[in-house]
């Protein structure tokens, strides 16, 4: 049935379609474009000021290239919402985020006009890279498009792929759309001298010092003009964006405005025709066409449902706060107490709680951009000094710097503390940002305390901990509100490794790690109406593991089942077993987890019981080892106790 709303858009189901629209339809086709991503992102959530900023910029690249043969990279790829409305998505893109839906990112087993899939930043150019040179090797003649914005040029990843493709000469077009935003405004040298450029501010002051100064000159010939025209010219030429672009072996071609269709179709024309790589500096604006997501673009980053008339509401008073806000007002209060406590975080203030604390003391707060790496060894660098860094960070991102996590902070024994929001499963934004390897990852690393609170007060006085060890230590802990109402106040610390038993129980020993324990305890109570005793333990610490509380309960019960939202496979049952296995003991373990596949959007709720991860299904768990017939005699140490 026609879209009599979005009677333009109703008539695209490729980009072939696109192709075929005169000038005036396109512009038409943008303002639909905008009206559908509003209406459907109001519903569903999602990332809306990064797309409603490429609706042009979007359509003029599916109106001159010729995907899916010609390849477009999104970076990070959240702003990737209006190439799905234009690649054969459209009837489907009201599943947008939502569980068996279309994906938030690009994806490519969604599409085959998906070339490469993402949802971290600074990617973009070097896969774009690799596709030139495969085209190259195979004789192709295909256009290959890398589009970086939203921050993501902050990355070093980016720079080492401008650094390569710059000397490899290939026909490589990149696009830079500079909004001025990551997720929060942009910070660092660069961000600063794009965002001064583009005033245009020396320029007017540079032609008008030289204007006046040539009148004032007697005599001034016409070769003294073209002598000062050329001496502005190479001035301009030292002080422009392209500068940086063009030493690293690109043709720079801007900065143009990224919303106007007549600038950027003929242009895009005329890149494409060029040879080697290219650079084209498009400057747009976040949140364009929708008045709300312009004033506010931190807020329409990515929003929750909203109703599109009244705008994002600031959520209502909860009596469960979110661990984030928990976090970020105990780092407040902590500061106040430690002048040597350092907040570092990358381009990530308002999602990890810090930003509080930067608007307290700014000159102990740094937002270091879209650089992990980075992050990780400026807080090395800072604990060396007598700082104690706290590195917050989600754990998805974490990964990006592991080599720094073991070589610059854990074998120096740099006492840096990781607070890893996001830890375990994220919802809608789906496997790029589940937080699901953190513990596998890190347990490996020599010297390194690992903590999971279950709720507020326990993340409180676990962060006093970390910044009272001698060395690194991790805090994980997930998205969203604390399971449960508690009194926040003051710290206590944590004897680090110490385990804490929450319910007695012979039957069976559940060990549930951070905010599972709270499962384990409903699942508890629902078995011991069916005649079944359950111990819960809290193990609090990975990393050094309790190995005494897990001893007894494996002596003084018919098995154990171990619980954590994270990865199985090297993950914190793991644990459980190497400590078993050490000291010969053998009892019935099950182990739940996240198994070895990747977790799909959806809601968080819906992904806990996918896996196995509710109250649910630690009861069947349990039921299963302690059932009539396979319930066993409490098991002992084999050769010391036979």
């Amino acid at each position: 049935m026609t879209d009599l709303r979005h009677p333009l858009l109703a008539r695209i189901e490729s980009p072939a379609d696109v192709k075929r629209l005169s000038r005036r339809e396109l512009k038409a086709l943008c303002a639909e474009v905008r009206d559908v991503l509003v209406d459907v992102v109001s519903s569903t959530g999602g990332h809306l000021g990064p797309n409603l900023g490429v609706v042009e910029l979007t359509v003029a690249l599916h109106h001159v290239l010729d995907s899916p043969a010609d390849k477009i990279v999104w970076d990070v790829s959240h702003q990737s919402y209006v190439h799905k409305l234009l690649t054969g998505r459209r009837d489907r893109f009201a599943t947008l985020r939502q569980h068996q839906g279309l994906a938030g990112f690009q994806k490519r087993a969604e599409s085959p006009h998906d070339p490469f899939g993402a949802g971290h930043a600074g990617t973009s150019i070097s896969a774009a890279l690799g596709m030139a040179v495969a085209r190259d090797m195979d004789g192709g003649d295909e256009q290959v498009v890398a589009v970086i914005g939203d921050g993501s040029m902050t990355a070093g990843m980016a720079f080492e792929a401008l650094n390569h493709a710059g000397g490899l000469k290939r026909n490589l077009l990149v696009i830079l759309n500079d909004n001025e935003m990551s997720i929060s405004r942009n910070v660092g040298a660069i961000a600063s001298y794009l965002s001064r450029i583009l005033t245009g501010d020396f320029y007017s002051w540079m032609r008008e010092e030289t204007e006046h100064i040539l009148a004032h000159i007697p005599r001034v010939g016409p070769s003294m003009v073209r002598v000062a025209r050329k001496a502005e010219e190479a001035v301009k030429g030292f002080i422009t964006p392209g500068l940086v672009f063009e030493e690293l072996g690109f043709f720079y071609v801007g900065p143009i405005d990224g919303h106007n269709l007549d600038h950027l179709i003929p242009t895009l024309e005329n890149v494409g025709r060029l040879k080697g790589p290219v650079l084209l500096h498009v400057v747009t604006k976040k949140g364009k066409g929708y008045a709300l997501a312009e004033d506010n673009p931190v807020s329409y980053h990515g929003t929750p449902k909203f109703d599109k008339t009244v705008g994002v509401k600031s959520a209502k008073p909860s009596s469960l706060p979110a661990f984030t806000k928990v976090f970020g007002d105990a780092l407040v209060e902590l500061g106040e107490r430690d002048e040597r406590v350092v907040a570092v975080t990358a381009a990530m203030p308002t999602g990890t709680g810090t930003l509080a604390f930067g608007e307290r003391f700014p000159d102990r707060f740094f937002d270091v951009g879209i650089a992990e790496q980075h992050a990780v060894t400026f807080a090395a660098g800072l604990a060396t000094q007598g700082k104690r860094p706290v590195a917050a960070i989600y754990s998805t991102f974490l990964q990006r710097a592991y080599d720094q996590v073991i070589h610059d902070v854990a074998l120096q024994g740099l006492p840096v503390v990781f607070a890893l929001d996001r830890a375990g499963l994220v919802g809608d934004d789906g496997p790029t940002h589940h937080g699901a390897f953190d513990v596998a990852y890190l347990r490996t690393v020599p010297g390194m305390v690992i903590m999971a609170p279950r709720g507020g007060q326990m993340l409180r006085d676990m962060l006093y901990t970390g910044l009272r060890c001698p060395g690194p230590s991790v805090l994980r802990y997930p998205r969203g509100p604390l399971p449960q109402a508690e009194d926040l106040e003051g710290f206590s610390p944590i004897a680090v490794g110490t385990a804490e038993t929450l319910r007695e129980g012979g039957d069976c020993a559940v060990i549930a790690l951070g905010t599972r324990v709270v499962a384990a305890l409903e699942a508890a109570a629902v078995l011991e109406a069916e005649g079944i005793s359950v111990r819960v333990i809290d193990p609090r610490f990975v990393k050094p593991l309790d190995e005494a509380a897990v001893l007894a309960a494996a002596r003084e019960t018919g098995g154990l089942v171990t619980v954590e939202e994270g990865a199985l496979m090297g993950g914190f049952g793991a644990a459980v077993l190497e400590c078993l296995e050490a000291h010969g003991v053998r009892v019935p373990v099950r182990r739940l987890g996240i198994p070895d596949r990747f977790i799909e959007q959806g809601p968080q709720a819906l992904q806990l019981a996918e896996v196995g991860l509710d109250a649910v299904a630690i009861a069947a768990a349990v039921r299963e080892l302690a059932a009539p017939g396979r319930r066993r005699a409490p098991l002992r140490k084999l050769a010391a106790e036979a």
